[in-house]
C-alpha cells in the first residue's frame, strides 16, 4: 500500500510538473508577443538582445531571467504593464507594500476572482458556511484584498461589512516609536468590528493574527457567531498558531491561514496533523504562480527539504508576469502532499528576521 501511495504521488508530482511547463510556455508566448504582450515586457526583450518565446520551454528554463527587481512596479506607469489583448479595458489599480513614499502598484482585471474562486473550491460549503454574511477586519482602499474578500463572500452567497485599516500609518507609528497611538488605533478597528458583531449576523471573518488576537481579548468569537476564521498577514510559528486554534477560536472556529499578497495571489495552508505540531505549510496557486525555496547566497539553487531559505515567487497570468522575485521572506522548503502536489512552504517568517528587527505593524 505504501509503495502504491508513494507511485501515486509521484504521478501526481510529475503531472503537476508537465501541466506548469505547459503553462510557462503559454505564459511566455503570450507576454512576448507583440499580438498580446504588454510594453514593458516587449521593450525588455528588445532590449536584452534574446526572445524567451524560443528560449524558455519549461519553467526550469526560467533561470534565464535576472531577478525581478519591484522597484519597477513604483517607477513605471502602470500603463506600461497592459497586455496588448487588454488594450482599452479599464483595470484596476492595487498597490502592495511599503510605510511612505511612491506605493508599488501592479494592475489587474480578473486575477483576484479566480485567486478566491480557487481558495473557496478548497474548502467545503461547510467550513465557510454557504449563504453567511463575512466581516472584513484589514487593509482596504487601494489594496486588492477588498475587492477579494467581499468576491470570497459573494460567491458563497453571502455579502461583506468591512473595517478598515491602515497598515502603511501603523507601520509608520511603530518606526516613530509611537506605540501609544499604535495600541489606540488597534483598539479603535477592534471596538468597530465589535460593534458590527454585536449588532449584525455574522458567520465568517477575515482578519490578521494579531488582530484576531486583540478581538478574542473584547468578545468571544464562539458566541458571536463566528464559525470561521480566514487569517493571513503576521508571521505565525507554531506555538502560535496553537495559541489562536485553542484559545482565541476556544478550539471551536474553523481556521484558514494563508500566505499570499499583491502579487503571488494567495498561497493555501494545508490541512494541521498533530505530526504537523501547529506547524503552517503553504502552497502556491500553481501554476499561475510558482514558490521556490532558494539559497539566499545563490539564488539559482533551491535548498534541501527541511531547510530555512529565502522564498522566490514567479507569477505567470495572462494580466501579469513576473519572473524569480525574491520576496522580503524566508521559509522552510517542504515537500508535496496529499492536497498539492508541488513543493510548499513551511513556517514562512520575514527574510533574515533572527538577525535584525522587523516591523510587521498590525500584520
Amino acid at each position: 500500500m505504501e509503495s502504491g501511495a508513494a507511485m501515486n504521488m509521484e504521478s501526481r508530482i510529475e503531472g503537476a510538473r508537465a501541466r506548469l511547463d505547459e503553462h510557462v510556455r503559454a505564459m511566455v508566448e503570450w507576454h512576448f508577443s507583440p499580438g498580446t504582450g504588454c510594453p514593458y515586457w516587449l521593450d525588455w526583450a528588445r532590449s536584452a538582445g534574446w526572445d524567451p518565446r524560443e528560449k524558455v520551454r519549461a519553467f526550469a528554463d526560467m533561470r534565464r531571467f535576472d531577478h525581478f527587481d519591484d522597484e519597477v512596479l513604483r517607477r513605471e506607469d502602470p500603463a506600461r504593464f497592459v497586455p496588448a489583448a487588454y488594450r482599452g479595458r479599464p483595470y484596476n489599480i492595487f498597490e502592495t507594500g511599503g510605510t511612505t513614499g511612491m506605493p508599488k502598484q501592479r494592475i489587474g482585471w480578473e486575477d483576484f476572482r479566480t485567486d478566491y474562486t480557487e481558495f473557496s473550491e478548497h474548502y467545503g460549503d461547510d467550513f465557510f458556511p454557504k449563504g453567511g454574511h463575512w466581516l472584513m477586519m484589514g487593509p482596504t482602499g487601494p489594496r486588492r484584498l477588498r475587492l477579494a474578500i467581499e468576491h470570497l463572500a459573494n460567491i458563497r452567497g453571502g455579502s461583506c461589512y468591512f473595517i478598515d485599516l491602515d497598515p502603511r500609518w501603523v507601520k509608520k507609528l511603530i518606526t516613530m516609536g509611537e506605540l501609544k497611538m499604535v495600541r489606540l488605533y488597534q483598539d479603535h478597528v477592534v471596538e468597530q468590528a465589535t460593534t458590527i458583531l454585536r449588532h449584525r449576523e455574522i458567520q465568517c471573518l477575515f482578519t490578521t493574527p494579531k488582530l484576531l488576537e486583540a478581538l478574542a481579548e473584547r468578545i468571544s468569537l464562539v458566541q458571536a457567531g463566528i464559525r470561521a476564521v480566514f487569517c493571513g498577514g503576521t508571521t505565525m510559528t507554531p506555538q502560535y498558531v496553537r495559541f489562536l486554534i485553542e484559545e482565541v477560536l476556544e478550539g471551536s472556529v474553523r481556521f484558514a491561514p494563508t500566505y499570499g499578497n499583491t502579487l503571488m495571489g494567495l498561497a493555501i495552508s494545508r490541512r494541521l496533523t498533530p505530526e504537523d505540531n501547529f506547524s503552517l505549510t503553504y502552497y502556491a496557486p500553481q501554476p499561475r504562480a510558482v514558490l521556490r525555496v532558494v539559497d539566499p547566497k545563490d539564488p539559482d539553487d533551491e535548498v534541501a527539504y527541511g531547510e530555512y531559505g529565502r522564498v522566490e515567487l514567479t507569477t505567470l497570468t495572462r494580466e501579469f508576469f513576473m519572473p524569480r522575485f525574491l520576496e522580503r521572506d524566508e521559509a522552510i522548503r517542504r515537500p508535496a502532499c496529499d492536497e498539492f502536489a508541488w513543493d510548499g512552504v513551511g513556517d514562512v517568517r520575514p527574510f533574515q528576521s533572527g538577525s535584525r528587527p522587523v516591523v510587521e505593524g498590525v500584520y
